[in-house]
Parts: C-alpha cells; sequence; structure tokens
C-alpha cells in the first residue's frame, strides 16, 4: 500500500500516462475529469513512439521524434474534452501537456532511449515543485515477494527508464506508481486513500 501524502492534499499532481495505456484512455478520463486536485497530464508516446522505435534513427532525431509523439499521444487524450497546454505551469483544472514545444526551448535531458516520457515527466514535476503520479500497465516495481512498497534508493527495475529513479532520488520528486487499467486505484489515491502501487521518495 502506498499512501497519499497528508500535507497539502489538494495541491496539483503531475500525472503521466504510460505509453501502454493507450486502450485504457477511454476508462481513466472519467476519473481525470472530476479529480478533487488539479493535474498536469503528461502523455508518454505510446503507439506513435513504438513507430520511432522501428524507424531506426540515431538519437538525437529519434530523441525529438520520439517527443513529438508524446505530444500526438496528448492529443489523443486530450481529444476526450480536456484542455491542452505546451506551458509547464501549474494547472487549476485537469490539463493535457504537449511536451515538445517547451523540451526543445530548454532541452534539458540526455538525446538517449535511456531518457523516455518517464524521466521527461520527472522533469516537469521538478520544476514545478509537485508530486508526481505514474500510470503503468502493472502494480509497482516488482521484487522477488511481490511489490515494493517503498523505494528510497536506485534499484534495476525495467518499469521506468534507466535515467528515473536517479533522477527523482536526486530531486526528491515524490512519486507514486499505480495500476492505470485499474482505475479505482486512482481514484482512490485523488480521494486521498491508501492504495496498492510503489511510491518512491527519500523522506521515509
Amino acid at each position: 500500500m502506498v499512501p497519499t501524502p497528508k500535507r497539502e492534499n489538494r495541491r496539483p499532481l503531475v500525472v503521466k500516462f504510460g505509453g501502454s495505456l493507450y486502450d485504457s484512455v477511454p476508462s481513466l478520463i472519467p476519473v481525470l475529469s472530476v479529480s478533487p486536485r488539479p493535474l498536469l497530464i503528461v502523455p508518454g508516446g505510446g503507439p506513435f513512439a513504438n513507430v520511432v522505435r522501428q524507424a531506426g534513427l540515431d538519437d538525437e532525431m529519434a530523441h525529438w521524434e520520439a517527443i513529438a509523439a508524446m505530444d500526438r499521444y496528448g492529443e489523443y487524450v486530450a481529444s476526450f474534452g480536456l484542455p491542452v497546454t505546451e506551458q509547464p505551469v501549474p494547472p487549476e483544472t485537469p490539463t493535457v501537456f504537449l511536451p515538445l514545444r517547451c523540451l526543445k526551448e530548454r532541452d534539458p535531458l540526455p538525446h538517449s532511449w535511456d531518457v523516455t516520457s518517464d524521466t521527461i515527466a520527472a522533469w516537469i514535476a521538478a520544476e514545478l515543485g509537485l508530486d508526481l503520479i505514474l500510470l503503468k500497465s502493472v502494480d509497482g516495481i516488482p521484487s522477488g515477494l511481490g511489490v515494493l512498497d517503498q523505494v528510497s534508493a536506485v534499484v534495476e527495475t525495467d518499469v521506468v527508464d534507466p535515467l528515473f529513479i536517479p533522477f527523482v532520488i536526486k530531486n526528491k520528486v515524490e512519486t507514486f506508481i499505480l495500476n492505470g487499467r485499474h482505475p479505482d486505484l486512482l481514484a482512490g489515491f485523488l480521494r486521498g486513500e491508501p492504495v496498492w502501487g510503489t511510491q518512491i521518495s527519500t523522506t521515509f
């Protein structure tokens, strides 16, 4: 179980949609739309990024094409009635962030497949000083006994990209990994209830 922070639990959150949840977007939108907390929604790359991977581009071109794929996925999410922004600012309502323009201007991360939309979402959360939810197709970071409730140091996992955990620990981004295929988990978290998942923090 991971708890939601009791402090300031009406503060905005950054929510990152895993690319593998493309087919779950319709079931997640109703939860996001009525969130009691403002949400800045960062899309993954989904099937659009898969095309980039298969194209065999060099790291420089693949980096920008993969971020453009995030914009395409974001436009799909927004097509269910959510507003969009290209500015990384704390939202007042659930809003989809299209990252390409911002990242082109600021270029804060290495150009490599070691950096995916996970670390991009973490960078946005760090810039805004907000907590981060990663919605995945798994229950959290696995261990030999099931799923880790808490992570406070770098662990090897393929649930997130290689730079993600070092980044969130270094930048003190409170992170919660939840299974996005169960919208009730997200709904419970947003209401402040303990839910199943993995919490990454340096403050345990």
